[in-house]
């Protein structure tokens, strides 16, 4: 056998010599960290999957959950806008960190500059609206009741196509329902869950004088939607509920299954950490092509290195966004 031939053609094919394919040892451990981190993820968004369709008789309806917009509170409600606009920045910061590598690859400095400076806006926008989101997602907007097994309640109103209601809308005042924290009055507390805006008595005794209020389950029907129960059977479910929720936190959720925020809270905060390491590094990259660095070392790579890291966030992203937000 001829092992110079077989050596010499494994060489041709395989090329590189120390750099296998002709990729740097930097483009390697990018790509390594990125399949890795991409096991990660699919493994959260897997559990999410499995969990949601556990309980997808109970699981939150996405488009009554994300509704609103920065600054346009007027009770219209807008199902998704904002996450789909938030998704469209993050793509089009992908398209100008394209831009910044291809005008690196031609040694275009100023070209770099402007890219990497319009992409770093946009990762920016972007995790400044998923802050926003999980602010307006914490606060919560309606409010609901909460049983002893740990059922959601909320309320709609009959006499206005079954529209959803905020509890602050019909809870009576009871004056003995709330001690005013003054120093005055000598009583302070130490420990302790936060008070709602609302008591259980004086939501209960305000549903109660209201006729045309309805409790809405979480359970979803056969038509896809939560189950609204008649004014008698509100009137006797009400009976066990055990608290007032508002919004959502990782033990409580207005918005229905527990499960639901926790994943929210989790898959798109990683995601969001990710966003922000990535304007970090673009920032620190973009300083660094502003002082000519690379200008020196001949070439571009640190640039294509950070920006297979940000496709890779915002593939990621895409993914996050069908499973979370659409389907």
């Amino acid at each position: 056998m001829d092992t110079s031939v077989s050596t010499g053609t494994e060489g041709s094919v395989w090329g590189g010599g120390n750099q296998p394919l002709g990729a740097s040892y930097g483009k390697l451990m990018m790509w390594f960290f990125i399949v890795s981190d991409a096991l990660t993820f699919s493994g959260f968004l897997a559990a999410y999957g499995f969990s949601r369709f556990k309980f997808i008789e109970t699981w939150p309806i996405a488009d009554e959950v994300f509704t609103h917009v920065p600054f346009l509170h007027d009770g219209v409600d807008r199902p998704m806008y904002y996450v789909a606009f938030m998704t469209f920045i993050l793509i089009m910061s992908s398209v100008t960190m394209v831009l910044a590598v291809d005008a690196g690859h031609n040694m275009k400095k100023s070209k770099v500059v402007l890219y990497m400076f319009l992409t770093i806006i946009g990762g920016a926008i972007f995790v400044g609206s998923q802050a926003w989101e999980w602010a307006t997602f914490i606060k919560g907007d309606y409010g609901a009741l909460e049983t002893k097994g740990g059922r959601i309640l909320q309320f709609v109103d009959a006499s206005a196509d079954n529209k959803r209601v905020a509890i602050g809308e019909f809870a009576t005042t009871i004056a003995s329902e709330r001690v005013n924290h003054e120093r005055q009055n000598g009583i302070w507390f130490y420990d302790g869950e936060a008070l709602p805006s609302h008591s259980l008595v004086e939501v209960v005794a305000g549903f109660q004088a209201t006729p045309n209020l309805l409790i809405r389950t979480e359970q979803i029907n056969a038509e896809g939607e939560k189950t609204i129960l008649n004014r008698a059977e509100s009137l006797e479910r009400i009976k066990g509920a055990v608290r007032v929720v508002e919004g959502a936190n990782l033990i409580r959720n207005e918005y229905g299954s527990r499960l639901f925020a926790d994943f929210f809270f989790f898959i798109t905060g990683f995601h969001g950490f990710h966003v922000f390491s990535g304007v970090m590094i673009n920032i620190i990259i973009f300083f660094n092509v502003l002082l000519g660095t690379y200008e020196k070392r001949g070439h571009y790579e640190m640039v294509e290195k950070v920006g297979l890291y940000w496709h890779f966030v915002d593939l990621v992203w895409v993914f996050v966004f069908t499973f979370f937000y659409l389907v």
